[in-house]
């Protein structure tokens, strides 16, 4: 159970009456994002193979998005989306080989000039040197976990010690030495729980005497859905290496025998490394609730996208299954957002960046693509919000996880994919063996995504009516098809 201190019961009670005066300054915004981080991973989301209990505070105080989906579940686009509030069509970002044009417009350079400081911290991966923030100590490339080396505006510099922890040091720092007459904007971005999931060395031994559950479709075989999701190399065990189980694979062990030891090793090694971003989320949190600042600051935690904990065998994301497409988001700020709220309206991470502005006062350039979010999380859901989310995958078969490039659409019941393999004139011609094939899900009467229903004449009339949605949408944001 979360519970606060007297002072900060107090201190959020006296900021909301506050705030239902004429007019309030403009918010500190704290935003922290992990690599990976599935949102049933989280205590706040109903958990059944962890506890958060520092993550829970944000929720306990704020809201928690019940439909926060990201527009393509891989790490570098993820980011750029969430910093230009734009699609990978439009930013330039689909793959993990691209780079963001570092004089591209983004959140932090449009709170720059509505007077805020800003800082990004952590895990940038976006291949080229942050622009727009006063402050940046980042990872290279994807970093490592032990004794890491920071790019400190462009000084490299190692450090001995955990990266979670460090990146909870280097935020902790800057929030001391920032101007105090000024709001800020800091990123505080978490390397962990990434691949290949190496903990922290006190917590090497959490949970060795315990079983995890394991989810229900731990041993999918994959009948009924696309022969591309049946190729997808990204199998519990059967596709990971020493680096991931940190031992050798026994001898003969195959097939769900090999996936159920292999889950355990797995699923152990990600809830560690989450134990200390958990940790360092609660040192945030007490550090502006010491300072005074909890009531004057948004809060926000979530992850670039969401992740494969066993869920139909599987670990990493990509595919448009719903543990991939998912993205937790949980954000407090008592002046306005209701304790302990939940919404199921459907988020974008393109909504991130006006959300923020709008809060700061600040009107998002007309290149944005998302929307603000506010009067949602304010218990007043725009009439005219969204009823569906476009979706697309651009990273075509990697040469490691062999996921096919597709794109979809998700409305509050159906999801419709298209795996069309790569897109031609852009990324090379198909490769003979990718053929165009199609999944249909009844997300109400089939959560887990077992069941297509894309070829039973009784949903024919679904498949059109989405397949109609699926072209107006994808018109309505600028993209082509394949």
């Amino acid at each position: 159970m979360v519970t606060y201190t007297r002072r900060e019961l107090l201190g959020m009670v006296g900021a909301a009456g506050a705030a239902l005066g004429a007019g309030r300054k403009q918010p500190n915004i704290l935003y922290m994002m992990t690599d990976d981080h599935a949102s049933h991973a989280i205590s706040a989301y109903g958990s059944r193979i962890n506890h958060t209990p520092h993550i829970d505070r944000i929720a306990e105080g704020g809201v928690r998005f019940t439909n926060c989906f990201c527009t393509n579940s891989i790490c570098t686009p993820s980011r750029a989306a969430i910093l230009t509030g734009q699609y990978s069509h439009r930013n330039g970002v689909y793959t993990l080989n691209d780079r963001l044009d570092p004089n591209r417009n983004h959140v932090a350079k449009e709170l720059q000039k509505a007077g805020y400081q800003t800082a990004m911290i952590g895990k940038w991966h976006l291949a080229s040197d942050p622009t727009g923030f006063d402050y940046w100590n980042i990872l290279p490339g994807q970093g490592v976990y032990y004794d890491p080396v920071f790019i400190e505006g462009g000084t490299k510099k190692q450090y001995q010690g955990y990266c979670t922890d460090l990146i909870g040091d280097f935020t902790l720092d800057w929030l001391k030495r920032r101007d105090p007459n000024k709001p800020f904007f800091v990123m505080s971005h978490h390397k962990a729980p990434h691949r290949p999931w190496q903990p922290a060395p006190k917590y090497a031994d959490l949970f060795r005497d315990q079983t995890i559950p394991e989810p229900d479709n731990l041993y999918d075989h994959y009948e009924g859905r696309a022969r591309s999701v049946a190729d997808v190399k990204m199998r519990v065990g059967e596709n990971m290496n020493r680096t991931d189980l940190k031992t050798d694979i026994p001898p003969g062990l195959k097939g769900d025998a090999l996936r159920k030891w292999a889950y355990q090793l797995y699923i152990k090694d990600y809830l560690r490394c989450i134990q200390s971003v958990d940790d360092n989320v609660g040192r945030m949190l007490d550090y502006l609730e010491t300072e005074r600042l909890a009531s004057d600051t948004i809060v926000i935690y979530t992850s670039d996208q969401g992740f494969f904990l066993g869920d139909h065998g599987w670990f990493d994301k990509r595919v448009m299954y719903e543990e991939a497409l998912r993205m937790p988001f949980l954000m407090r700020y008592p002046a306005a957002i209701r304790p302990k709220s939940l919404n199921g309206d459907i988020a974008l991470n393109i909504d991130f960046a006006p959300t923020f502005l709008d809060y700061a006062g600040a009107k998002p350039p007309a290149e944005m693509q998302g929307r603000s979010f506010r009067a949602n999380v304010e218990g007043h859901t725009p009439k005219d919000w969204r009823k569906a989310m476009y979706y697309r995958y651009w990273m075509h078969n990697d040469g490691d996880h062999h996921v096919p490039a597709h794109y979809g659409i998700r409305t509050e019941r159906w999801k419709l994919i298209y795996y069309y393999g790569r897109p031609l004139g852009m990324r090379g011609a198909n490769p003979p063996d990718t053929q165009p094939e199609w999944e249909l899900f009844d997300m109400r009467n089939d959560p887990r995504e077992m069941k297509n229903l894309y070829s039973d004449p009784r949903h024919a009339s679904v498949v059109r009516d989405l397949k109609a949605q699926l072209e107006k949408l994808q018109k309505e944001v600028g993209d082509t098809p394949a």
